[in-house]
Parts: structure tokens; C-alpha cells; sequence
């Protein structure tokens, strides 16, 4: 059986995946019950119900849209993504991301600004989502923001009109409309009592993955590359959290990101500044963490190889760790060009410092914004190479700076992966192995494959000092496609 679907999945299979609640298949498809007019996860803990009383979605929104509501129990709205490279689902991210919610989302200015950034008209993009989920855009941005609304009200103890604001309703009334027209019920009834709620200034928020999760080697690896004064890992009773400051589309504040692995979730806790933003920091957070991989699927493809086999077995649910934002780690994988993780670290800790912004948060390890892409363009040449560079390296910044400010990391939805490294490569100063490292954790492609690297090149060989050339790498990594970027992880991660 297949793990993703392009199309409505395949009732039998489903029925069998529902009945072992395997949690390869949260969030690939719902189940619809006749009976009770809700729909679930596949892996919901109430009883199954029978065969003939299903009704399978490949979306939560298709779902909706047939009438059922979401289930309490195991709320869907938790539930990962069903990750495909393909338009349809790009587009489905970025709704679910807010892409909608200006203007209320329901205006046609929205979607007309959505469509341009896709390269389509909104009657094509209203035909892709119809033809793949079966619904509108506007009828996917109402559940995503119905969807969000019942996580913040089960979750949080925000008042209603912040509740409404955050998951992109411009009115309360038109949010509590939508709400009981849609759920059969106001949404007060829905807030649980002594939820987590506002905490000494902070939200908090749970988001679910597919287990298994290796959360001390996805924390060691951040830790490694953390920005001093941006970012920071820290070791508390045990557990390692994830800590960084915040600029989001006018918003700060900072966040802490921890690890619940007996819920198979990630808590994510931020400052209650950042409430109108917590959809686009959510789906940010669920990016950088590779919330919405299927490590299953994924390692039984890669286990045919021995030697990432073995590494696989070392650390089961290894991910791809992402980026918070795109610009700050092609930054860092322009400083990292020809030198060691940790001397890179130190550069980037000397550019936030004299660049950056003050942040206000309770770490005292992060106390800075990394300097925007327009800030790090109007920099002098020489200030830039002031922070220990070469001169060369300076002015690949400084391009990258403008290309960035220009809007040339705006990618639109279902671009390929060789048209986006082909893309970076017209920066002078990135060449290969930076623009397939900055797609493989800045873009997520799960494909993206820096072959150029000398440590991928020395873990592929399996032999003590031996090193494979670029070309011997490639051939070899031709088997681990479309995911030869969590191959180059295993690899990296043996090293280590």
C-alpha cells in the first residue's frame, strides 16, 4: 500500500491501516463514519467502527466538505501532512500556513496573490485542489482555520477575538458563525478547563509527528550549527530544547521547542506577543523539525543499502533538520563554504552581532535577530568582511544579500529541484554543494544531494580514510532516490 495519494485513497487498504492504527498513514488519509457524522485519524483510539459505515478523504478539508465534523478524541487537526513534492500539495502548505487569511480569506484578492506567486490563474488553482482534495481554496483555508481554531481553543486560554485573529478570521462573529455552522457547536463549549494556556507571557501549542523521532541527534546537529545570540540548544533535566528569537512578518518574540515523545508530539511554547502569527509559526516549526516525514517509508527504501542500514538501526527517525528561515541558513551555508562546522559557527555569530537587531526574550543565551536580507545588503563590503572573511566570501554575502532582498528566494509552489538549484547557482559564489545544501534543509527536498561534500564522500565508501570521488557517490546514491537527502543525514550523522 502506498503512502501518499494523489487521489482518494484506496477504501480496503485504508480500512486495513484504520484497524491497526498504523501511524504511517496519520494524516495520509481520514476516516469518515456514517453513524456519528465525524471523521478521524487512522490512529484514533475509540473503537473501529465497521467497514460499511466508512467513508475514506485524502484531507481533512475533503472530509468537511462531505459533511462530517472532527473527531475530539484524536483531533485532526493534530495530525502531520501527507508530504508530496508535487503542486497540489505545495499549494495545500502554504494555505495551511495563512496564505489565505488576509483580508479574511475569502476575498478574491487572497487567492488572486496566491495564484501569482504559483504562476497560475485562480481558475487553475481552484482546479488543482479540486482535482486532488476535492474542495476549493476557500473551502481548504476554512478548515485550516476552523482546524486551527479548535487547536488553540482545546490548547491555549487566548481570549475569543485573539483565537478568531490568529487562525485568520477578521471577525469574531463571522469565526463563531463558521464555527457551529461547521462543528455543530460554539466554541466555547469546546475549551477544555485548565488548558495550557498563557504560562509567564507564553503560548503553548503541540504538533504531531509520525513516529519514530531521533530528537537528540536532530538537537545535537542544530546545537552544532546553532547562531550564537540567535539560536542556542539547551540540556535541562535531562532534555535538550531547542530556544531562538523571532522576526516574523512584523511580529517578535522568541520560542522554545521540546520534545513529548510519549504523545509523539513536539511542544512549542513562544512569547504571547506573537499570537496574531502563530499559523505561519507553526508551519514553520513543523518545517524546520520535518514534522511531516514518514521515517518508515523512508528507511524501508534506504534499508536496502547496508551500510545506511546500520546506521538507521543506530538512530531510527532520523530527519532532515530544516531552517526557521530561509535566508538565515543561506547565509549559513555560504559561510560554511571550505570550512569546519564550528569555524562557520563562529562567522555567524560575528555577523549577527554586527548586523543583527536586539531581541527580548527569557534566554540568556539569545539575545539577538538575525540581520534581515535588506539590512545585510545596505552593509558595506567591508564591514561584512570585517567579521573575519575573505574578501570573495564577503561579496558572494553581499550578493546573496540583494538576491535575497530582491525576492529571488521566493520560490514559487512546485518548483523542481534543478530549477531551484539552478536558481541559486546565478548567485556568484554558490556553486553545487552550497545550493543543493541550502535546497536540502532550506527548501526541503527530500532529494536535494550536496555530492560535493568530502564527508559524504568519505562515510559512502565504508572504509577507514577511504573517500569515494563525486562521480562513484552519485552513481551509488542513484538507489536511495527520491530521498537521498536523508541518506546524506545517515551519513553525516555516522561521522559524527
Amino acid at each position: 500500500m502506498s503512502t501518499t495519494f494523489d487521489h482518494p485513497p484506496d477504501p480496503d487498504s485504508c480500512y486495513r491501516a484504520l484497524l491497526a492504527r498504523d501511524a504511517r498513514f496519520d494524516g495520509v488519509f481520514f476516516t469518515g463514519v456514517k453513524t456519528t457524522g465525524i471523521y478521524c485519524r487512522p490512529v484514533c483510539a475509540v473503537r473501529p467502527p465497521r467497514r460499511s459505515s466508512c467513508e475514506f478523504f485524502s484531507s481533512a478539508a475533503a472530509a468537511e466538505a462531505a459533511g462530517f465534523r472532527p473527531c475530539l478524541r484524536c483531533r485532526p487537526e493534530l495530525a502531520p501532512y501527507a508530504l508530496q513534492q508535487n503542486l497540489a500539495h505545495a499549494v495545500w502548505q502554504r494555505i495551511a500556513a495563512g496564505a489565505l487569511n488576509e483580508g479574511g480569506g475569502d476575498d478574491g484578492g487572497a487567492l488572486e496573490r496566491l495564484a501569482a506567486e504559483v504562476g497560475l490563474s485562480s481558475r487553475q488553482v481552484r482546479r488543482v485542489l479540486l482535482r486532488h482534495f476535492g474542495v476549493t481554496p476557500v473551502e481548504l483555508a476554512q478548515t485550516q482555520r476552523l482546524l486551527f481554531a479548535k487547536k488553540l481553543l482545546q490548547e491555549t486560554l487566548l481570549p475569543m477575538p485573539d483565537v478568531a485573529f490568529a487562525a485568520g478570521f477578521r471577525s469574531v462573529r463571522r469565526f463563531n458563525a463558521l464555527f457551529v455552522s461547521r462543528y455543530r457547536m460554539a466554541p466555547g463549549a469546546l475549551r477544555r478547563a485548565g488548558g495550557e494556556g498563557i504560562d509567564d507571557g507564553a503560548l503553548t501549542l503541540r504538533l504531531a509527528y509520525r513516529p519514530p523521532y531521533a530528537w537528540d541527534q536532530m538537537l545535537r546537529y542544530l546545537q552544532r550549527r546553532a547562531i550564537p545570540g540567535v539560536e542556542a540548544v539547551r540540556e535541562q533535566g535531562g532534555e535538550l530544547h531547542y530556544l531562538r528569537s523571532v522576526r516574523l512578518q512584523g511580529g517578535q518574540g522568541w520560542l522554545r521547542v521540546s520534545h513529548l515523545p510519549q504523545r509523539g508530539q513536539l511542544q512549542l511554547q513562544t512569547a504571547a506577543s506573537l499570537a496574531p502569527w502563530l499559523m505561519p509559526l507553526a508551519a514553520r516549526i513543523r518545517s524546520q523539525f520535518d514534522l511531516d516525514a514518514n521515517p518508515t517509508a523512508i528507511e524501508a527504501h534506504l534499508a536496502g543499502d547496508s551500510l545506511l542500514a546500520a546506521r538507521m538501526a543506530a538512530a531510527p527517525g532520523l530527519r532532515v533538520p530544516g531552517a526557521f528561515d530561509l535566508f538565515e541558513l543561506a547565509v549559513r551555508a555560504v559561510l560554511g563554504q571550505q570550512i569546519s562546522v564550528a569555524g562557520a559557527t563562529t562567522l555567524s555569530g560575528r555577523l549577527a552581532q554586527r548586523f543583527g537587531r536586539p531581541a527580548a526574550t527569557p534566554f540568556q543565551e539569545v539575545g539577538l535577530h538575525f540581520p534581515l536580507a535588506e539590512e545585510l545588503a545596505a552593509a558595506p563590503l567591508e564591514a561584512i568582511a570585517g567579521c573575519g572573511l575573505p574578501l570573495a566570501r564577503a561579496r558572494t554575502l553581499a550578493a546573496l544579500a540583494h538576491f535575497a532582498a530582491a525576492g529571488g528566494l521566493a520560490f514559487a509552489p512546485g518548483t523542481g529541484l534543478a530549477d531551484a538549484v539552478a536558481r541559486l547557482k546565478t548567485v556568484p559564489g554558490i556553486g553545487e554543494w552550497t545550493a543543493q545544501y541550502i535546497a536540502l534543509r532550506g527548501l526541503r527536498f527530500p532529494d536535494a544531494f550536496p555530492a560535493g561534500d568530502l564527508g559524504l564522500q568519505k562515510a559512502a565508501s565504508g572504509i577507514e580514510g577511504g573517500r569515494l570521488e563525486e562521480a562513484q557517490l552519485l552513481a551509488r546514491a542513484a538507489a536511495w532516490a527520491p530521498w537521498r537527502g536523508y541518506a546524506a543525514l545517515l551519513l553525516w550523522h555516522g561521522l559524527q
